[in-house]
């Protein structure tokens, strides 16, 4: 399974030719390229796969997508806590 994070641009930067960007995903910070989403500036949330920013979220979108995430861990962790995981 495949899984994109949204996070909010901190920094933007060039490494080379790639436009790249400093994420921060709710406190942990990560490099990511802009290649795809060139129009993305800081304070922009921005949806992460596999290192590539693939498409800029609004922030309604982007803090719905981390409700559901955390909502998410909590039952995963429920379940790993109850014994009945996979």
């Amino acid at each position: 399974m495949c899984l994109a994070i949204p996070g909010r641009i901190t920094e933007r930067y060039q490494d080379g030719d790639l436009p790249m960007a400093r994420i921060d995903y709710s406190g942990a910070l990560a490099a990511a390229c802009l290649s795809y989403t060139p129009e993305a500036k800081v304070g922009d949330y921005v949806l992460v796969h596999a290192g590539f920013a693939l498409q800029v979220l609004d922030e309604a979108e982007a803090e719905a997508s981390l409700r559901e995430l955390t909502r998410l861990s909590a039952l995963m962790e429920a379940d790993d806590e109850s014994g009945e995981g996979a």
